[in-house]
């Protein structure tokens, strides 16, 4: 694996879950699969003292230097990093919350093409997840069922006979396994809709967080639909829970979107063209008030009421105009004012038709 500690070359590109060219990329964003493991030797991280947090880094790190499929990989120590880079890990979903801001030894292992990622004392001693564009189920399974294999060819997981994968928290208990898939459902919330068919999910155990996962707000209009427990429960039919439930989101959706255009077409056109016309031409503006604007311009472009903005831009856009990315981009740190000022500069070079290169799109 490789030791990198900089993230400048992340900054200015995106990563492949964020193109826009998966199916059904309309509406859902993303697929993440994630699963959660725990060395055999060692307490769960709650009990861990630092010298196994510590121990647990280091056995991991030198297990998986010994595979050489993961050569390229890029191991990074989060505890070494300051605020801003471990935010930025935040913002592109490389990393949790609760890794950025944990304390002791701890670290993440990142794809160069950020299709995965491994954490390494986060709420469990590793959390392996993949991230594909669109809704592509099939291949990130696929994907992550190979890279843990890989992992468990050096490393001794906790696990039962009766009961699977030991985690520290119940309900992952079992396969360990965790379903994800973003969605971008701005027309069920013009609509008001999106309160009645969360309530229909809570029925069925499938849950809904907000971009940035458990505990995060709702914003743009994205949501993580996701199975809500592991425990009795095979992957196959975690799997299928989701894929089910997920068409059924995709085609509410784009029956509230018809139903705008049919009945709402004029103001419905009205509100994305302003949407647009403030993110291109603000001054300043907040990373809230983008969230919200971009998330009526994609629907826009995606209805056909908007022409010449790509959507894949747009997808960029939602995380490279977070706090840290924008910090990250400018290389140096930004206040609050300050920030809101950049992210508008940003906007207008993207919204204007200097965003289009193919050089951006990287």
């Amino acid at each position: 694996m490789l030791r990198d500690q900089s993230f400048e070359d992340l900054a200015g590109r995106c990563g492949e879950w964020l193109r826009g060219t998966g199916p059904e990329s309309d509406i859902v964003i993303s697929t993440r699969i994630r699963l959660a493991r725990n060395l055999a030797d060692f307490p769960f991280i709650r009990r861990c003292s630092d010298e196994d947090r510590l121990s647990i880094e280091r056995t991991v790190r030198a297990r998986m230097d010994k595979i050489e499929q993961l050569a390229t990989v890029r191991y990074v120590d989060v505890e070494e990093l300051s605020e801003v880079d471990r935010q930025f890990l935040v913002e592109r979903q490389l990393i949790s919350r609760e890794l950025a801001e944990a304390d002791g030894a701890r670290a993440v292992a990142v794809d160069p093409g950020e299709q995965f990622s491994v954490m390494i004392n986060e709420e469990d001693h590793l959390r392996i997840q993949v991230m594909h564009s669109g809704l592509d189920l099939d291949s990130a399974w696929a994907q992550i069922n190979e890279l843990d294999d890989l992992l468990e060819t050096t490393i001794t997981y906790a696990f039962h006979p009766k009961y699977g994968y030991l985690t520290a928290c119940p309900t992952n208990v079992g396969t360990g396994l965790r379903v994800s898939v973003m969605m971008h459902l701005p027309a069920l919330v013009v609509t008001q809709q999106i309160d009645k068919v969360f309530r229909s999910l809570q029925k069925i155990s499938v849950t809904v967080r907000g971009l940035y996962g458990e505990g995060s707000q709702y914003t743009g209009d994205f949501y993580q639909i996701s199975n809500q427990i592991t425990l009795g429960k095979t992957e196959a039919e975690l799997m299928q829970q989701v894929a089910e439930v997920v068409p059924l989101l995709i085609d509410y959706e784009r029956r509230a979107r018809q139903h705008l255009v049919q009945n709402t077409e004029k103001d419905l056109h009205d509100d994305v063209s302003r949407a647009l016309g403030i993110l291109r031409t603000a001054k300043k503006i907040s990373s809230e008030e983008t969230m919200h604007y971009l998330s009526k311009v994609r629907m826009g472009v995606n209805l056909g009421l908007i022409e010449g903005v790509e959507v894949n831009i747009l997808n960029k856009l939602f995380i490279h105009t977070q706090p840290a990315h924008l910090q990250k981009l400018r290389g140096r740190l930004l206040g609050s004012s300050d920030r809101n000022i950049e992210r508008a500069n940003y906007l207008q070079q993207h919204l204007t038709g200097q965003g289009k290169r193919e050089s951006d799109l990287n």
